[in-house]
């Protein structure tokens, strides 16, 4: 490191030294300043090491879109005005699948992700409830979307896109309820 200057101070910036200069590798080295105010050196050819909450010295975290999926579905359905998730086919065939003994409620109907390794994009397909403004709705639903991705995984979401599919009647609640009490034929058998 004879040929390389020492940074004079904490606001210096990287230091390059000449090509050449003795480095094994032919390739540059340069050094810079840490944020604790030690000399810090990278090679040109070195990898360098992925850094984040999800990547430490000591071995790396893997989060799975599925469970993505899970946090920003319960995330959606606690803000207020949102009926249901999902399109009309998947609400029909989530509600068919519930009526199974055993089966449970599948909380990340209606969300798909894209997650790279340490950003996220998530897109959400709701009903929102009558007399719900759907700009609140979308505003409330990306606030606690990405409050509570961001602080489980650690990962960063860049976009929480919302998909309102249907508004939910009051009306509707009522034609359901008739629809159950109806008896069947006396002709069938």
């Amino acid at each position: 490191m004879a040929d390389a200057q020492k940074p004079s101070g904490p606001s210096s910036g990287p230091v390059s030294s000449s090509p050449g200069s003795g480095h094994p590798s032919g390739g540059s080295t340069s050094t810079g300043t840490s944020s604790s105010g030690t000399v810090t050196s990278v090679s040109d050819t070195e990898p360098a090491r992925k850094s984040g909450p999800l990547h430490t010295p000591h071995g790396d975290t893997t989060i799975e879109e599925t469970v993505v999926q899970k946090l920003a579905g319960l995330a959606t359905r606690e803000v207020p005005g949102v009926y249901a998730m999902g399109n009309t086919a998947r609400r029909v065939f989530s509600s068919m699948t519930e009526r199974i003994p055993g089966s449970q409620t599948n909380v990340s109907n209606g969300v798909s992700v894209e997650k790279g390794e340490r950003q996220a994009a998530i897109d959400v397909s709701i009903v929102v409830e009558y007399g719900y403004s759907i700009v609140e709705v979308s505003q409330g639903i990306r606030r606690n979307v990405i409050r509570s991705v961001e602080n489980a995984t650690g990962l960063e979401v860049l976009e929480v896109n919302v998909n309102v599919t249907d508004v939910h009647l009051p009306e509707d609640d009522s034609d359901d309820e008739q629809d159950a009490n109806k008896k069947p034929s006396d002709r069938l058998e």
